[in-house]
């Protein structure tokens, strides 16, 4: 069964959300920096936001039209939708916080589904206990469960494991899995997190500024980001203006010199002419520092650099460095004691070509959710 999705909401004078694609059963991920109209996308597939144009369907039934008039209520839609919020009355136990969303059922029957949710999320034993009375990640699982007890067509989940520590996010994940891998459902997922993208979608969407960016698979959207927001959600910390210096079609590369300093990098080939203004990113953890000019290496960067500071994180150490424009650079606390570094050193930046990025430069968004 698919979701297709094709619609128009304007709100505001600076911003709408113009979007149309059509995913599958399976998990994808809604990606974009806040105010990019994730949230605003969910609302209007949900029923909760009226489009001012367009159409948007499961499979061949129209849940909304806007030349033929037709917009399904919310309740007739059968979309599961868990809000960051999660929105748990916290005077009804666990049970019948999940028997809510069987409001209409019969009881008999809406006992029994519950039990079976209530199982199959392992919070069987919380059944009588009050929200105030478990943990965050109790709580999720509730509220997740109380979405997918009425056998949703489509699932929406709008970032649902923010609040939640690394081992509790893994086990929610599990359990998500392990769900859809019986229902095979569209699933429209909203999160920040690359840990999650990874572990969870099989197709990404991003978003900026209410239009989609790009879409594919977590390795075609993130490894190889095509604009500056995405590269930044995408963990590239560093980001250059540069111009084209020259062009080697031979072994597709191209030299640059970075804007404001005579430091040049060789970079993947892209369309553009020798002169071209471009702009170029590379994550901090991809560039090794070495204390020494190196030698027989394979990568082609090698940039005489100044340490500015280096500043411990946790198990990180994150090195400012003057190679003619400033670069941010990780490395472990056992690199950097090895290496002797210390502010002022010389030192030398070792880059392999293809960790550059061509990236678009950031497009002026307004927020919105």
């Amino acid at each position: 069964m698919k979701l297709s999705v094709d619609l128009q909401k304007r709100l505001s004078a600076n911003f709408a959300l113009d979007v149309k694609f059509s995913i599958p059963a399976g998990v994808t991920i809604l990606f974009g920096a806040s105010g990019s109209g994730k949230t605003t996308l969910l609302r209007c597939v949900a029923g909760l936001l009226r489009p001012d144009s367009g159409q948007i369907k499961i499979g061949d039934q129209i849940l909304f039209d806007s030349d033929t008039r037709v917009d399904v209520p919310v309740r007739e839609r059968k979309i599961g939708f868990l809000f960051q919020n999660l929105a748990l009355f916290p005077h009804l136990s666990v049970a019948k916080n999940i028997e809510y969303g069987l409001d209409g059922c019969e009881r008999t029957p809406a006992q029994q589904l519950t039990e079976n949710i209530l199982e199959s999320f392992r919070i069987s034993a919380l059944r009588n206990h009050k929200p105030n009375e478990i943990s965050g990640g109790e709580r999720q699982r509730v509220a997740l469960a109380r979405a997918l007890v009425t056998d949703p067509r489509v699932l929406m989940l709008d970032e649902p494991l923010s609040a939640l520590d690394y081992p509790t996010q893994s086990q929610i994940i599990e359990d998500l899995r392990a769900w859809n891998a019986a229902r095979d459902i569209p699933i429209l997922y909203v999160t920040h997190s690359q840990r999650e993208v990874f572990a969870l979608g099989e197709r990404v969407i991003s978003l900026e500024n209410g239009k989609i960016l790009s879409q594919g698979t977590p390795q075609d959207v993130l490894e190889a980001p095509t604009h500056e927001s995405l590269a930044q959600l995408a963990g590239f910390e560093n980001f250059f203006d540069a111009t084209v210096v020259s062009i080697s079609n031979d072994s597709g590369t191209m030299l640059c010199r970075l804007n404001g300093a005579t430091t040049e990098v060789e970079v993947p080939l892209s369309r553009v002419e020798v002169g071209s203004k471009i702009r170029i990113a590379i994550r901090a953890g991809d560039i090794i520092i070495a204390g020494e000019f190196p030698r027989a290496l394979s990568a082609r960067n090698i940039v005489p650099a100044r340490i500015i500071s280096l500043r411990r994180e946790g198990t990180m150490v994150i090195a400012e460095i003057d190679a003619g424009r400033s670069f941010e650079v990780h490395l472990t606390p056992g690199a950097c004691e090895s290496l002797g570094l210390k502010p002022e050193q010389q030192v030398w930046l070792v880059i392999k070509t293809h960790s550059w990025r061509l990236v678009a430069a950031r497009m002026v968004s307004v927020r919105q959710r």
